[in-house]
């Protein structure tokens, strides 16, 4: 999943209109802290008592937001990973 794809999939998951234009590790990183609180969120509410359809349908968003911070935590990593090499890159210059 390319990182323009990631942003877009997350904003429409969690109904944000519009995110600022920054760098894309900066508006990754706003969009992992908002997927974490919203995990958190799910989390307290799961404890509460609720029916069969609303537990399968907060346990199928849980893991979707799960499975979106596993990929933006992956493309995070591999922009820090592209910074470094290309910090190295121009200091052996």
């Amino acid at each position: 999943m390319g990182i323009k794809k990631f942003i877009n999939s997350v904003k429409e998951s969690l109904g944000l209109d519009e995110i600022e234009k920054a760098g894309k590790k900066k508006s990754i990183k706003r969009l992992l802290e908002k997927l974490k609180s919203k995990k958190e969120i799910l989390d307290k509410t799961a404890k509460k008592k609720l029916d069969k359809k609303e537990k399968k349908e907060l346990k199928e968003e849980l893991a979707i937001i799960t499975l979106q911070i596993k990929k933006g935590e992956k493309i995070l990593d591999g922009l820090s990973a592209k910074s470094l090499e290309t910090s190295k890159t121009k200091k052996e210059k």
